[in-house]
């Protein structure tokens, strides 16, 4: 099961929907938005002006509700870790947390019209790329797959949304059980 967590403002409620539906058909589980928003200003860095998203991490392991349960948080901050000018999310590997941000995966961040569908494309990707991460996938060679490494939107945008064959492997496994 996943549960999908607003974090912080500025998270639209039927994008969170669209999410969890796109996830449930990714992985083959149950996916629900739960209510309410976790606060994210103790995350804040206010040197750098984004939020640490491993501080973040720490706030969503409280709300996983039992074995085989992911949570995944979506926020509107620009997200880092200290050794990264930015990340799009990050995950705990082998664990049950991961947060993504939509900050950087919109259009409008790079002066460019809104464009929802390469918004809802890139949401999509990114979160099932740091779900990937949960069941213990490392980065993957393949350009293609969703657990390639993505330090821009460009390289985001040129992988696909599904895992390669060994990848999924790994996660139906994990799923299954």
């Amino acid at each position: 099961m996943i549960h999908v967590v607003a974090v912080g403002d500025g998270v639209d409620p039927d994008r969170l929907d669209a999410l969890a539906a796109d996830l449930a058909h990714t992985f083959g589980v149950s996916c629900h938005v739960r209510e309410g928003v976790l606060d994210a200003g103790y995350a804040r860095d206010s040197a750098r002006n984004q939020y640490h998203s491993t501080a973040i991490l720490d706030r969503l392991r409280g709300l996983a509700a039992g074995p085989g349960v992911r949570v995944l948080g979506v926020t509107a901050h620009d997200l880092f870790v200290p050794i990264f000018t930015f990340v799009f999310g990050e995950a705990q590997l082998e664990g049950h947390c991961a947060v993504v941000s939509l900050y950087r995966l919109s259009e409008e961040h790079y002066g460019l019209p809104v464009d929802e569908g390469k918004l809802r494309e890139r949401l999509v990707k990114e979160a099932v790329h740091e779900l990937g991460h949960t069941f213990g996938l490392g980065h993957c060679d393949d350009w293609r797959c969703v657990m390639a490494s993505s330090h821009g939107v460009e390289r985001l945008d040129v992988k696909g949304a599904g895992f390669c064959g060994e990848c999924g492997r790994v996660v139906e496994r994990s799923c299954a059980l």
